[in-house]
């Protein structure tokens, strides 16, 4: 895949502005995670844990990816890299930056992450309360949903990484 930019609306050369957070990013990585989960705080009754998480480990481990155009960081992506998969524990869009379609920009990183990786599946957890997030990974078709049953309604969703698929729950039942 050739990441270079070829416009600025472009969805490629948002993938080429994507580069790994250091630890002098913790502060931008901290801001961004907090603005960008804020709305869901109220309504989770208490702040989403990728507000609360320690990312200096994440970002040793080359697990934080940020969106910086040279001027600005308006996104990231925190994700971990396993056998078969990658697990996305994160996505977060600026507000200031939301609306603007980087948030599937940042789900076409990951699953070119999961092509480079040489990995079959995204995978990620989600809160059956964040309907916008839901809303996104349902328009791209392609994940499968199930419920967890623990507190909070988590779902789980899984993603070929090979392109745009049909929409199942884990059960195999379309869901789109």
């Amino acid at each position: 895949m050739n990441l270079a930019p070829t416009g600025k609306n472009d969805p490629v050369a948002g993938l080429a502005m994507m580069q790994p957070a250091t630890m002098n990013d913790m502060p931008v990585v901290r801001d961004i995670t907090a603005a960008a989960y804020a709305p869901y705080t109220a309504l989770l009754g208490g702040p989403p844990l990728p507000v609360t998480e320690d990312y200096a480990p994440r970002i040793a481990r080359g697990e934080v990816w940020l969106r910086d155009d040279g001027r600005v960081v308006s996104a990231l992506a925190v994700i971990e890299r396993h056998a078969d998969h990658i697990l996305i524990f994160s996505l977060a869009v600026s507000p200031s930056f939301q609306g603007q379609g980087l948030g599937i920009t940042l789900l076409r990183f990951v699953d070119a992450q999961a092509v480079e990786w040489g990995v079959p599946e995204v995978r990620l957890y989600t809160n059956a309360r964040m309907e916008r997030n839901i809303a996104l990974y349902r328009a791209l078709s392609r994940l499968w949903l199930s419920r967890n049953g623990s507190q909070g309604e988590p779902l789980s969703a899984r993603m070929d990484a090979r392109g745009y698929g049909q929409a199942r729950r884990a059960d195999g039942v379309r869901v789109n």
